[in-house]
């Protein structure tokens, strides 16, 4: 391959400059747009964790109470703000169409350096077509094409350390378009595949992890389930925004057809490399290349058409409400429970008491035949009398001491244990 270095010819130094800034538009602004859904389902899984420790750390337990309230009320904020923002400036999808632009240029550079290498309109015909791309573009964007100067070098990705690094400029023959070309788009196709693959598995086991930590903790946790489901809100959502089954079948279909191309020039003897298998070569590879971008691009308008960034920031707040509906239900569950138990307990009394009374008199009726024993009985009638009366003071004097106390989740179990201790005994009534 030629190692000298090459002449920057205007046309091509044109066409590399315009396909660098699509290309590192497209690049920042990709990376930006995950940026900023990263942060909205990281923010909506903290705020549902803030949600659930409000309730173990209330306000009246100092100052961890105090910011974790603050934090509950700030992160929803936040997390809508950056949704609203990134729903602004990146609902359009702008950095797909700077993408098939940069793609489309690229094309074109190689078939003006190889099947119309020996063409003398080749110039005018590149330049017409860098017109078409870039009206193209600008229409594709709603007429705003807001670029940075770009100031790297041109090639972008050219390496002049490299032997083996197209330098960009010369025109290329069969051997050099299958390396520069082929076999890299061949190699790159085949990594990333693999890499989305692997992607894709993380995430349906992560979700699968996340589903049955759920269940789990909906029979001992029941109020961490928000969190988990949290989760799996998320993962979900984030794999539909990748869009990863598209993305496999597509990146595996151009590996397949590239390493068919790939496959039938390796096996050609030299004599057999003849200009129309070099340039049925060129056509094929920048079809199939092309055919995988539109197809990617269309993917990926698609999830991002299904990506509701709206609901994503509604969910952190239906999460919150949830979360606090539950310990409301269990709050109210342990109230009354409590309740229960007392007015249970207070009937047992009542009930032991007046079976005692009741007792006593027949008894004592039993022998009332003379004035002694009709004594007896008075005596005994204003005694029974005293006790119940007694326990009816008892029981106002418990109801008057534990007035201030609010029975719930957070009642310390003391306090519990030391109310249901005061209850008189049925069998030794205190008066």
């Amino acid at each position: 391959m030629d190692t000298q270095p090459q002449q920057p010819v205007p046309i091509l130094e044109v066409a590399w400059t315009r396909f660098a800034q699509l290309d590192a538009i497209s690049s920042k602004r990709t990376k930006a747009h995950l940026r900023m859904r990263r942060w909205i389902v990281a923010l909506g899984i903290l705020a549902t964790l803030f949600a659930i420790l409000s309730q173990s750390f209330p306000l009246e337990s100092g100052l961890a109470g105090l910011i974790i309230r603050g934090l509950l009320l700030l992160l929803p904020i936040l997390a809508s703000g950056i949704a609203a923002y990134t729903s602004t400036n990146y609902a359009n999808g702008d950095w797909l169409v700077s993408r098939a632009g940069a793609e489309e240029i690229l094309k074109e550079i190689y078939s003006y350096r190889t099947i119309l290498q020996d063409s003398p309109s080749r110039r005018t015909w590149l330049e017409k077509r860098l017109v078409e791309i870039q009206r193209s573009v600008y229409s594709g964007m709603n007429g705003e094409l807001t670029m940075e100067t770009y100031k790297g070098s041109i090639p972008p990705h050219h390496n002049p350390k490299d032997p083996s690094s197209d330098g960009g400029f010369n025109d290329i023959n069969g051997d050099e378009y299958f390396h520069y070309r082929l076999e890299q788009q061949l190699n790159w196709h085949s990594e990333r595949v693999v890499r989305r693959q692997a992607e894709r598995r993380r995430l349906q086991t992560l979700i699968l992890i996340a589903g049955g930590l759920g269940v789990f903790l909906a029979a001992v946790l029941p109020l961490w389930v928000a969190l988990t489901a949290a989760f799996t809100a998320a993962l979900i959502g984030w794999q539909e925004l990748r869009n990863l089954d598209a993305v496999v079948r597509n990146y595996s279909k151009v590996r397949m057809e590239l390493g068919i191309l790939y496959d039938h020039w390796k096996s050609l003897d030299e004599s057999e490399k003849t200009q129309s298998e070099f340039f049925n070569m060129v056509r094929s590879t920048e079809e199939i290349l092309w055919s995988q971008n539109v197809e990617y691009i269309k993917a990926m308008q698609e999830a991002l058409k299904a990506s509701d960034l709206d609901e994503e920031a509604s969910l952190i707040n239906r999460v919150i409400k949830e979360a606090r509906e539950s310990d409301r239900r269990l709050k109210q569950s342990m109230e009354d429970a409590v309740v229960d138990f007392t007015s249970d307990k207070l009937g047992e009394s009542e009930k032991v008491l007046t079976e005692e009374m009741e007792n006593a008199l027949n008894e004592l009726s039993k022998e009332a035949s003379s004035d002694i024993v009709r004594a007896e009985l008075e005596a005994m009638q204003r005694g029974i009398q005293e006790r119940f009366s007694g326990l009816k003071s008892a029981l106002a004097e418990i109801a008057e001491e534990f007035a201030g106390v609010e029975i719930g989740s957070n009642t310390p179990p003391a306090v519990l244990n030391n109310l249901l201790s005061r209850y008189p005994k049925s069998h030794e009534p205190k008066g």
